[in-house]
């Protein structure tokens, strides 16, 4: 529902497969009615392997960088602004990781699709990045990256500074 809305836009300027949804629950009624609840958890393919990833970079590489700058003692240790460079690698990490899984999610949930369901641009998500890196090339998995590390950078050293903050409580 949220990249239906996203995506749309005035014919003039539309890119993409437009969905045309009044508002939120118009589009849950629409999809729900035309493809059932599957139709609801359609892209989900490419949003599981997402979070799990990002998940897993970030949680790495936190606490590894957080030490390296300690190490070199740019910062001292237990200090906040350890804790914020450990953060800020670990957001970079989570969007280079994180970038390809939200192209392909994206295209997932976009493509138009006919009557059963089926998507009628990707085959689901394997064919997705297949095609995407044949015809766009291995950076076109990497097309936002920049607004995804404006998104996820800040949320990344914030979630990572309040934890570390917890913890030590």
């Amino acid at each position: 529902v949220k990249t239906h809305l996203q995506a749309q836009t005035l014919a003039a300027v539309a890119v993409g497969h437009q969905h045309n949804h009044e508002s939120i629950s118009s589009a849950f009624k629409s999809i729900y009615k035309q493809h059932g609840v599957a139709g609801l958890w359609r892209g989900v393919t490419g949003a599981v392997p997402r979070v799990a990833v990002g998940s897993a970079a970030q949680l790495a590489t936190f606490t590894s960088a957080k030490d390296w700058v300690c190490e070199r003692q740019w910062f001292r240790e237990g200090s906040w602004a350890a804790v914020l460079a450990g953060g800020m690698v670990s957001g970079v990490a989570v969007a280079v990781t994180m970038t390809p899984f939200d192209v392909v999610s994206t295209r997932l949930y976009n493509q138009p699709v006919d009557a059963d369901g089926t998507g009628k641009l990707y085959r689901g998500f394997l064919d997705c990045i297949l095609q995407i890196s044949s015809k766009e090339g291995l950076l076109g998995l990497y097309k936002g990256i920049g607004a995804v590390y404006l998104r996820l950078g800040p949320h990344t050293v914030l979630s990572l500074f309040f934890w570390d903050e917890l913890r030590k409580m």
